[in-house]
């Protein structure tokens, strides 16, 4: 009986020698955002995310740190897993390199490819960048540099064993064509076909120079190169190769979330890895841009590292969410500006949507008794065609939710919801609830304009869960919906308009987002030290 295929995301696993920065918490906001949305879908979920522990970087990172590089590793990794927290992260599994587990499956992969005549030994002897475990050719130098990261490099020589990608070239390109969508956004699909067309050598894939790292099987003078053990982790966390029923649930994955920097690892050597063991290839590799502050790129030296904690402290998690999928069109690169952060929370936050929130509940204490009116769809209720506005609004909102997340399009999809929001405020203003009170005979017309309010802020919630999903609780507690209760509709249910019950109590209005007031935002800019 072949198992229910799950919905399988993953994230890139962070290597350890460093501390979380902004493309960390982005890709796996952008991640968990994916996966929130599925469920929301009703579809079964693996969401993946982790951390690389191997390799001469966190060797050496260890040794000048005075410490063994597991000591590093389970010091750093607690890094990850408490910022993953704070970001409300619903990862379904943390895997770890050092697992022995992982190092098991790493050991059976290299075999596999080994015994299918992949895997030969041979001579090494190229200009090697530790930062980016990556040898390079001189012809690939720039100026004399690491074409990837810019730092200087070694000359390495050094036995090593190959792995024989230049066999998998045409076998990559007819796949690539077969697969127009395999990478994606195009402009990164184009320039992976280019690099390939150029030709591809055989793989160095294991190392003598270091010992941090999983031994070659049958050589224990040599340890796995770091990459084959660190895309291996996205099959060994699905169950490879003990549990082969787990694995045909949960591979090939729908979707490998990477930033551009490391494409090529994943769009040319993990296909190829994969097509030697006889394994399918994963259906999408998608690849984001970087991130920029205030135009100019994150650096040390720079003193200009965005530290997600920091503004974690500073804005809240919900207003980093909505910032980080809101601003950039995913797939390109964005300028991270404190200026445009503020105006997101300011505006969009807490005067469309906040506001909307407040007043609506306000009105409904004060003219149905803190209840959900009567009003959609109620028996004999003249007044049902009020609703029709802001129905259509949500049908609007839910169809681009739908077509954006296909494309992973995130700002188009919160513009989206956004239209909803707007709408719901303009239709406030429009029907003049306040003037309907004063007149008894439209009762009827004022129960429907705020019975579609409520309405519309409780789909607004239901859409809102995957990229907000503390403010999505907030407002749905305050309308009186308890997911726990299983009152929260899945995102079929949520097409179904007059999920609000009538007569069911409402909560108190509690500002969503506060206002960043020209002292806050002087307290915020002087934590930074950001210059006027």
């Amino acid at each position: 009986m072949t198992p229910e295929k799950t919905f399988y995301i993953t994230t890139p696993i962070y290597y350890v020698n460093d501390v979380p920065h902004l493309g960390h918490a982005y890709t796996t906001v952008a991640a968990d955002t994916v996966a929130r949305y599925r469920r929301l879908e009703g579809k079964k979920v693996f969401f993946l995310t982790g951390t690389d522990e191997h390799g001469q970087k966190v060797e050496r990172a260890a040794r000048q740190q005075g410490e063994a590089p597991q000591e590093l590793a389970d010091r750093v990794v607690e890094r990850f897993k408490g910022l993953w927290q704070r970001l409300e992260i619903s990862n379904d599994y943390f895997i770890r390199t050092t697992e022995a587990h992982h190092k098991g499956a790493v050991q059976h992969f290299f075999n596999q490819v080994y015994e299918k005549g992949d895997i030969y030994l041979g001579d090494y002897e190229d200009w090697y960048c530790t930062p980016c475990e990556t040898f390079w050719t001189e012809t690939q130098l720039v100026q004399g540099n690491c074409p990837d990261c810019g730092r200087s490099v070694e000359k390495l020589k050094e036995k090593s064993y190959f792995f024989r990608m230049s066999r998998y070239q045409e076998a990559l390109l007819s796949f690539y064509a077969q697969n127009p969508h395999f990478v994606q956004p195009q402009a990164r699909y184009n320039e992976i076909i280019r690099f390939v067309q150029g030709g591809l050598r055989d793989l160095s894939i294991s190392r003598t120079s270091f010992r941090w790292g999983i031994p070659v099987p049958r050589d224990s003078q040599h340890v796995i190169y770091v990459w084959f053990d660190a895309l291996a982790n996205y099959i060994s966390a699905a169950g490879y190769p003990e549990d082969p029923q787990q694995l045909e649930s949960l591979w090939p994955a729908n979707i490998h979330l990477i930033g551009k920097d490391i494409l090529r690892f994943h769009a040319v050597y993990w296909p190829t890895f994969l097509m030697s063991a006889g394994l399918p290839l994963p259906h999408q590799i998608f690849s984001h841009g970087w991130w920029t502050v205030e135009g100019r790129k994150m650096s040390k030296s720079l003193q200009n590292v965005v530290d997600p904690n920091r503004l974690l402290d500073q804005y809240g998690v919900d207003p980093i969410r909505y910032y980080l999928l809101r601003e950039v069109a995913f797939g390109l690169d964005g300028d991270f500006s404190h200026s445009t952060l503020i105006h997101r929370v300011n505006s969009d936050l807490a005067n469309d949507l906040g506001n909307l929130l407040s007043r609506t509940l306000s009105m409904a204490h004060r003219y149905s008794q803190g209840q959900v009116p009567p009003g959609y769809p109620a028996s004999g209720c003249p007044a049902a065609e009020v609703s029709e506005p802001l129905r259509a609004a949500a049908e609007r909102a839910l169809n681009e939710v739908r077509r954006s997340m296909e494309e992973l399009a995130f700002h188009k999809a919160l513009a989206g919801i956004w239209e909803l929001v707007g709408a719901a405020n303009k239709f406030i203003d429009e029907k003049a609830p306040w003037n309907l009170a004063k007149d008894p005979e439209q009762r009827d017309r004022l129960d429907g304009v705020l019975y579609s309010t409520l309405e519309a802020l409780r789909q607004t919630a239901t859409l809102l869960s995957p990229f907000l999903p503390g403010i999505a609780r907030q407002m749905e507690e305050q309308l009186g919906i308890h997911p726990g209760d299983g009152e929260r509709p899945t995102l079929g249910e949520a097409t179904r308009w007059g999920g609000m019950k009538a007569g069911k109590a409402l909560g108190k209005p509690e500002p969503l987002f506060p206002r960043l007031t020209a002292e806050r935002i002087a307290e915020i800019r002087s934590s930074f030290r950001i210059e006027d």
